[in-house]
């Protein structure tokens, strides 16, 4: 198959939604499909590179990281991509480039899947400064999103979400379009490397996290919507209800959040026992999973959450706010815990804690239920939903082909029996 992947984000950017497309394009191109991807360009010069189209946009960062914007034009580059004739195209943005796929779709009569990753719901608060006393609200704003939901999902032919979390909230917003259930996958082996003991022990040195403490790691982009914050104030709980607290919390990534959990951080007195790392390459990432004992996660806004599945791969115990998305992911005293509220994520932690072989036990749990979000496992679902909605579509093709055809011999025969009444 010829299969176009869009997206608003691509590499360098790192997130969850780029991850997954990477993840999909390169299983896909294994079995021998031929993938390409239309994203934005990062200046305004639209331009070809390898089997990538970038469209030319402009820079809305003061608005949301990262977010840029296509001015209405004629692009060349699409017209090439309508001639290369692509059987599927699988947009995974709602915004900038799902015009394009829309148009593309249209244009070489091939359907059009979209992948719904975002709950647009946590993220309101990225109005600029001056339009937020415009907010009207939540549950107006929820049904202002509702709608825009429908509206996008409208010109598809099939949608993809990789939660029944997210199912759930498509039927809250009455989208009538199919959806499939296919979680987004992750390269096992690159987490399955483990450091050495003495290894581990020099990388933390280097942080400056004390050689007697335990080390819970988080790794994400920092923003309002992960709910770091709530992690810090436990561990300031914590800090004042022990005498001696051994324990460290690693923080690795940048984001928009970070200078004010940073003060947060000092306000709280906790500099000695939280580290900042900034941003680090993505192929560093699964060294400092390794350097931690436990994930923590205090996010309520992920659709699916690929870091929960890294830490897991990792082979760590996962200790995050319950949400929805983890039902599948997280089972308590398995592979890690979901807490509620202060009380339970203190009394979780120190269940893993207490003991290094059970810490290490629900570690392999966590690193066996990861196996199941492997990227070969992600992409046959893809692949197999890739193949029903073209069969799907056949069907009503020849379907409408047939009531035409019917119409036309119903036409004729009316019109005869006219002629030979003399009408």
């Amino acid at each position: 198959m010829k299969i176009l992947l869009t997206t608003d984000w691509y590499q360098p950017v790192v997130n969850g939604v780029v991850t997954s497309i990477v993840n999909l394009k390169r299983e896909l191109e294994e079995r021998g499909h031929e993938v390409r991807i239309l994203t934005l360009s990062r200046t305004y010069e639209s331009y070809k590179k390898e089997e990538i189209y970038y469209i030319k946009s402009i820079n809305l960062e003061k608005i949301y990281p990262n977010v840029r914007a296509v001015l209405p034009h004629r692009e060349a580059l699409i017209e090439e991509i309508v001639c290369w004739n692509p059987d599927i195209v699988h947009s995974q943005c709602e915004f900038m480039t799902f015009s394009y796929a829309v148009k593309i779709s249209k244009k070489c009569g091939c359907p059009l899947l979209h992948t719904y990753h975002t709950i647009y719901e946590d993220y309101l608060h990225y109005f600029p400064g001056n339009l937020a006393k415009y907010r009207t609200g939540a549950e107006l704003e929820r049904k202002i999103v509702a709608g825009f939901s429908r509206y996008v999902l409208g010109k598809t032919d099939q949608v993809i979400v990789p939660t029944e979390k997210v199912e759930k909230i498509l039927e809250k917003y009455k989208v009538e379009e199919s959806v499939s259930v296919i979680p987004s996958g992750i390269e096992l082996s690159a987490f399955q490397v483990r450091l050495t003991k003495e290894e581990k022990q020099r990388r933390r040195e280097e942080l400056g996290i004390p050689q007697d403490h335990k080390v819970l790691v988080s790794i994400g982009r920092l923003a309002k919507e992960k709910n770091l914050e709530e992690i810090l104030r436990y561990f300031a709980q914590m800090k004042n209800e022990e005498e001696k607290m051994d324990l460290s919390l690693l923080i690795v990534g940048d984001g928009p959040d970070r200078g004010r959990l940073e003060q947060i951080t000092k306000e709280l007195d906790l500099t000695k026992y939280v580290i900042f790392t900034g941003m680090v390459a993505p192929e560093k990432v699964p060294e400092y999973y390794q350097l931690g004992d436990v994930f923590v996660c205090a996010s309520n806004s992920e659709t699916q959450g690929i870091t929960y599945i890294e830490a897991m791969a990792s082979g760590l115990p996962a200790l995050c706010r319950k949400d929805d998305c983890l039902k599948q992911v997280i089972s308590d005293g398995y592979n890690g815990f979901q807490y509620e509220n202060y009380e339970y994520f203190r009394m979780h932690l120190y269940y893993i804690m207490e003991q290094e072989e059970r810490r290490a036990q629900m570690g392999g749990c966590a690193a066996q239920t990861a196996k199941l979000y492997s990227t070969w496992n992600f992409c046959t679902m893809a692949e197999r939903l890739y193949k029903e909605v073209l069969v799907r579509q056949a069907r009503e093709r020849a379907g409408k082909e047939q009531e035409t055809s019917n119409w036309g011999l119903s036409f004729g025969w009316g019109k005869r029996n006219m002629l030979r009444r003399g009408v």
